[in-house]
């Protein structure tokens, strides 16, 4: 079973940005494509501007001007969504998120398509499975979501549906693949792949926030200094507008019937509530002027004090040497003296705990952040016992090398260690209920979140030992089970396997 040939007409029905992205990347790699709507006059209006946007692309260079010419020859306005689809491969669906609009399309496009028509919903946080119920014949069907701006994001996650024909997949895959994106397989489950990774991010970020170790902007910064992220997960939020992203943290919790790992926050609920969106409204987590974003100025360090500073030996090398280039006076004694104030790393717990457990004075202490190796911004761990002037001198004499500094609460993991950790563990689970192989996790990551790596990759790089480090220290510490480890993550690292591999599974053995 099968088309039987590559593919040569596609119908988009839907013409809004996402259709005409997708009549545009369909139309380039040589497919004609007939562009239908609701609304007849919103298909001329998308020919027009999908044509617009060929031939801006000849005049930029990126493609001929015959190739443009030919480009738009493959668009055909067809108006009606249901006009007879004789002669059409595929039909790609890229209406309104709404489970009721989408059943009833495709339960009337099922009529008048031939029996090798592939029909396509494009939907990004809806049930292929569900989609289906009103049709008869839902083998059919299948998820095909593409990510905005279609031309410009290469990745295609393919969704098959529990009655989705087997060879439908792979045909869909071939066809994305021809056409110069990327696909991923991900299983029909709440946010597929994408949608549900990038939960890991941004639920921690709300619980750093909830729990007042930072401020988004602080969160924002370390997120891009530290992790290396371009966007930080308050000004995402911010871009796509609490109007989406509330309802999806919301809608995949629920999906997975409240698994702590994906829970949403209190704050986002408030905050859409308050009509504080984002930067469609000028204002969000930040104020936004002219669609700028005005993000507040670093709070300035005091100068530098007279007070030595011990450095606990585990890191003395490191930051001895990073706080001589700015000629900050050092106790290089065994334990420090009376005057001095202390600085000490934590590797997966307090500030606190660590001067505790290493009987240092609490009141003189302060923690700095060991994640990222000191080499980018620089994140110092405060703790309710310290004296002020101890850690404004603390403070003072690491701002003085010259890097970017944080001040955070002090809490087990750091904030960057807490956000990767939480990243990672959720993409182990994600592998651990197959919803999608390690690489189509880290491939569909890479290039739907931007993130510079994937999240099994990332992990990798990291050590999953640390990983499990962090996360088993803020289970303990907590008893939130949002922080239990993923048994995926628990069996890598007890047999020394890396997280992007799946191992021997019982079907090894058949």
């Amino acid at each position: 079973m099968g088309w039987g040939h590559e593919v040569r007409t596609l119908r988009v029905v839907g013409t809004g940005m996402m259709g005409r992205g997708i009549a545009q990347w369909a139309a380039a790699g040589g497919i004609a494509v007939e562009l239908a709507d609701a609304r007849p006059e919103a298909v001329q209006a998308a020919i027009e501007q999908v044509g617009a946007m060929f031939d801006r692309l000849a005049a930029k260079g990126r493609m001929t001007a015959d190739d443009a010419a030919a480009a738009r020859g493959r668009l055909r306005p067809v108006g009606d969504p249901l006009a007879p689809l004789d002669g059409v491969d595929l039909v790609v669906e890229a209406v309104r998120e709404d489970l009721d609009v989408k059943r009833d399309l495709f339960a009337a496009l099922e009529k008048v398509a031939p029996e090798r028509t592939v029909l396509a919903t494009n939907t990004s946080s809806l049930s292929v499975t569900a989609i289906g119920t009103r049709m008869a014949d839902p083998s059919r069907l299948a998820g095909l979501h593409f990510f905005n701006p279609v031309p410009l994001m290469r990745l295609v996650e393919v969704v098959p549906g529990a009655r989705t024909a087997e060879w439908i997949p792979g045909a869909l895959a071939e066809l994305v693949r021809r056409l110069g994106h990327e696909p991923v397989l991900a299983a029909d489950t709440p946010g597929f792949v994408v949608n549900h990774a990038g939960r890991g991010l941004v639920t921690e970020a709300l619980q750093i926030v909830g729990e007042a170790v930072a401020d988004p902007v602080d969160v924002d910064r370390i997120a891009r200094d530290v992790l290396g992220l371009r966007m930080g997960p308050f000004e995402l939020m911010d871009l796509t507008g609490l109007d989406v992203s509330h309802p999806v943290l919301e809608s995949i919790w629920e999906g997975f019937y409240g698994e702590p790992r994906l829970r949403p926050s209190p704050l986002t609920r408030a905050r859409a509530t308050a009509g504080l969106l984002g930067r469609k409204v000028g204002a969000g987590f930040y104020r936004y002027e002219d669609g700028s974003k005005m993000e507040p100025e670093p709070v300035a360090a005091p100068p530098v004090a007279s007070r030595p500073v011990w450095v606990h030996p585990e890191v003395r090398e490191k930051l001895g040497a990073l706080l001589g280039t700015a000629d900050v006076p050092l106790d290089t004694g065994d334990a420090p003296a009376d005057g001095s104030v202390v600085l000490v790393a934590p590797d997966g717990g307090t500030a606190a705990d660590f001067a505790r457990e290493q009987g240092l004075p609490l009141a003189r202490t302060v923690g700095i952040d060991p994640f990222g190796g000191f080499f980018t911004r620089l994140t110092l761990l405060v703790h309710p016992g310290v004296e002020r002037e101890a850690a404004r001198a603390v403070w003072a004499a690491v701002a003085a090398t010259g890097r970017d500094v944080t001040l955070v609460r002090d809490t087990a993991g750091g904030v960057a260690g807490r956000l990767l950790a939480s990243i990672v563990n959720v993409a182990c689970e994600i592998a651990e209920q197959r919803i999608a192989v390690p690489s189509d996790i880290d491939t569909g990551v890479r290039l739907g979140l931007g993130y510079p790596h994937g999240p099994l990759e990332w992990g990798e790089q990291t050590g999953s030992a640390t990983i499990l480090r962090l996360l088993t220290s803020r289970f303990e510490r907590t008893g939130d089970p949002r922080y239990r480890p993923s048994q995926w993550l628990v069996d890598r690292v007890a047999l020394g396997m890396p997280l992007t591999d799946t191992g021997t599974t019982p079907a090894d053995l058949h």
